[in-house]
């Protein structure tokens, strides 16, 4: 059974990668399975500076997801570089990093230092930060700016694949999508967490400190897929499905719309081991499906034809 990926040149044993944010830096996971079974790990979002984040509480759980307002706390470039990094089982599985900026500047400068350390095999860029020369706007929500952020990086990152990570908040995630392709990125992840709330009937207080969150999980997978179909029929780059990934099934959902792998999110809040479970459940639930492979399942979406559906 062969469950391999070629995501832009990186070599995945199988398709199934860990969302950051939701994986720590991997190594708190390692009591509840083999890191290296994994196809890759994306590690916490990083800064160039250490980040507090957010005031609690930043976590409230809804009907089939949840909420978060975390902030991006982490320890900063430095301190992963020297303290986590290297307890990395990176010679195993690739270790992908991911990048917090708050300008093209800050991007540019993280993404030198990552691309330059041999334990990281390439860089996920979250477009979803605010621009703060641009009056706080977000990177994602501008196709000029997504665009501006995948070169600022790449021009830095050469040696190293760049995924850019996209927001649904957006009116058109094909146009952002050719954006990052148009400026260099290596391949696609989609989708970053939906914006909402949650409030309390009793307190009359919002359940978040910060009002609003990013809401993932089972509950935004329908969102996530849509977006994916979008994306992998507007560009020509590898796409990485994200959203309410909680099985092998879902794993295949993702492949059938046209997805190289998928990230393992929210689930992980859920059960720790999801991830290891999914990476183990999914050669089984291909031999049923009469799959030996990946690569002939990937995009095969049998559509409605002219004068179907709704």
């Amino acid at each position: 059974m062969d469950t391999s990926v070629n995501l832009a040149g990186l070599r995945l044993k199988n398709p199934v990668l860990t969302a950051s944010g939701t994986f720590g830096f991997g190594l708190e996971f390692e009591p509840y399975g083999d890191l290296a079974v994994l196809g890759g790990i994306v590690v916490k979002g990083l800064s160039l500076e250490p980040r507090q984040g957010n005031p609690m509480p930043r976590l409230a759980e809804t009907p089939c997801g949840m909420l978060n307002s975390i902030g991006i706390q982490n320890p900063g470039l430095e301190a992963f570089v020297r303290d986590k990094l290297p307890r990395l089982p990176w010679r195993e599985v690739p270790v992908i990093a991911n990048l917090y900026a708050c300008s093209l500047d800050e991007f540019a400068e993280l993404a030198g230092v990552l691309s330059a350390e041999q334990g990281v095999a390439a860089l996920e860029v979250n477009v979803s930060c605010p621009n703060v020369s641009r009056g706080g706007a977000a990177f994602g929500q501008d196709p000029a700016q997504i665009r501006a952020v995948a070169e600022a990086v790449k021009a830095r990152c050469a040696n190293k694949p760049v995924m850019v990570k996209l927001s649904p908040n957006v009116t058109d995630i094909a146009v952002c999508a050719r954006a990052a392709e148009d400026g260099g990125a290596d391949a696609l992840s989609l989708i970053n967490t939906v914006l909402g709330m949650a409030v309390d009937a009793r307190t009359r207080r919002p359940r978040l400190a910060n009002v609003v969150g990013g809401l993932s999980g089972p509950a935004v997978k329908p969102v996530a897929l849509r977006c994916v179909h979008q994306a992998v029929r507007a560009v020509s780059i590898p796409v990485v499905g994200v959203g309410g990934v909680c099985c092998a099934e879902d794993v295949l959902e993702f492949i059938l719309v046209g997805a190289h792998a998928v990230q393992v999110g929210t689930a992980n809040f859920m059960r720790p081991d999801a991830a290891f479970a999914i990476a183990s459940d999914l050669p089984g639930l291909m031999r049923g499906l009469g799959l030996d492979g990946l690569e002939g399942y990937r995009g095969s979406l049998i559509l409605p034809g002219p004068g179907r559906g709704g």
